[in-house]
């Protein structure tokens, strides 16, 4: 059960924080999904802990001053006291692959369309008219 009330303030170096948590009794871990999480959430999961993610717009309410790593641990555990906090899944691996293709693959399909129309403007400039269509071939001359 999550109480709101932090037991442990311990500063960490990355290479450390994995060896330091598994040498803990199982817990709660509660973190902001952000860069990473998933990661570290199967990792804790490993050693044992229950471990919960919470949205940065779930957190972002209850930074009381300037951000920084203290005040973000004050605000996630602040936030993670509330009943009706609703956290977020953790991802596998298999997840996070699929994920990463369809960014990747959205973001192919951008900068091609970018670069049609970016071609067919220069070309509308020299009289050049292209259908607006990525498949579009023979342009004609108008």
């Amino acid at each position: 059960m999550i109480t709101g009330i932090a037991i442990l303030k311990k500063r960490l170096s990355r290479g450390k924080l994995a060896e330091y948590i598994a040498n803990l009794p199982p817990c709660t871990i509660v973190m902001e999904s952000c860069g990473g999480a998933n990661y570290w959430a199967r990792v804790f999961q490993r050693s044992g802990h229950t471990v919960k993610l919470i949205s940065l717009q779930f957190v972002k309410p209850f930074v009381k001053t300037n951000k920084n790593d203290a005040n973000d641990v004050e605000a996630i555990t602040e936030a993670a006291s509330r009943p009706s906090m609703k956290f977020v899944p953790i991802k596998q691996v298999e997840q996070q692959d699929i994920q990463s293709l369809h960014r990747i693959r959205s973001r192919l399909v951008k900068n091609r369309t970018a670069l049609i129309n970016e071609i067919r403007g220069l070309n509308l400039e020299y009289g050049f008219v292209a259908k607006n269509s990525a498949s579009a071939q023979n342009p004609t001359f108008t």
